[in-house]
C-alpha cells in the first residue's frame, strides 16, 4: 500500500522553497538560502541565495549579497554579486560595489559605488576577434605614421 522506498534531496540543489523574513526582524549574521528569499526585515550580515533574493522597500541590509537573480527596494550598503540580473527598484539605495551580468535600474533608485558587468562570451586579450565571429576594427593611418 505504501512505497518503502525514501528518496533523498541533495542538500546543494537549488529549492522550490520561499523564504521570507518579515518586516520587524532584525538578523545579525549570515542567511544562507538555497531557494528564493525575500527580506522586508533588517539584516546585519551576509546573505547568500543560490536563487533569488527580493529585498523589500522597508528593509536595510548592512553586509554582501551573492545570488543568482536580486531584485532590492529597500537599502542595501554592501558588495552585490549577481550572476544573472539585478533590478534595482525605483525606492533603492545601494552604496556599494556591484558585479552582475545584466543591471536594470528604474527611475528614483541611487546606486553609489562600481559595476562590473560580467561577459557570458570571453574575447581573448589578443584581439583575435575575427576567431569569434567579429571583426576587430580597422587601424587609422595618420600622417605621424607615413
Amino acid at each position: 500500500m505504501f512505497n518503502k522506498e525514501t528518496k533523498s534531496r541533495n542538500a546543494d540543489a537549488p529549492s522550490a522553497s520561499i523564504n521570507i523574513i518579515g518586516v520587524g526582524t532584525d538578523i545579525t549574521g549570515d542567511v544562507n538560502s538555497n531557494g528564493d528569499i525575500r527580506i522586508d526585515g533588517n539584516i546585519k550580515g551576509t546573505i547568500l541565495s543560490k536563487a533569488r533574493v527580493v529585498i523589500g522597500a522597508s528593509s536595510v541590509i548592512k553586509g554582501d549579497i551573492e545570488a543568482q537573480n536580486a531584485d532590492i527596494s529597500g537599502t542595501v550598503t554592501g558588495k552585490i554579486t549577481v550572476t544573472e540580473t539585478l533590478f534595482l527598484k525605483g525606492t533603492a539605495k545601494v552604496h556599494g560595489d556591484v558585479t552582475v551580468n545584466k543591471l536594470v535600474v528604474e527611475s528614483g533608485a541611487e546606486f553609489n559605488g562600481n559595476c562590473n558587468m560580467l561577459s557570458t562570451k570571453h574575447i581573448p586579450a589578443d584581439n583575435t576577434m575575427q576567431q569569434h565571429g567579429r571583426t576587430a576594427p580597422k587601424a587609422i593611418k595618420t600622417e605621424a605614421d607615413s
